[in-house]
């Protein structure tokens, strides 16, 4: 029974480094791509806050 427990240890183990190479080269593949291109960006607006209005807010429709 001990070969048994060794040799599923062993699965298990090589099944995780399996799955760690896999999310190594998706994120390679994600630094290989670079960012999202963004829109073209007004001069003095900050794209993170643009359309923004504010005071309150319309209320969602269902």
């Amino acid at each position: 029974m001990a070969s048994n427990t060794t040799f599923v240890k062993r699965q298990k183990e090589r099944a995780r480094q399996e799955k760690q190479r896999e999310k190594d080269a998706k994120r390679k593949q994600r630094r290989a791509e670079g960012p999202a291109p963004r829109g073209p960006v007004e001069p003095g607006v900050d794209p993170d806050i643009a359309g923004i209005v504010p005071g309150p807010q319309p209320i969602p429709e269902e």
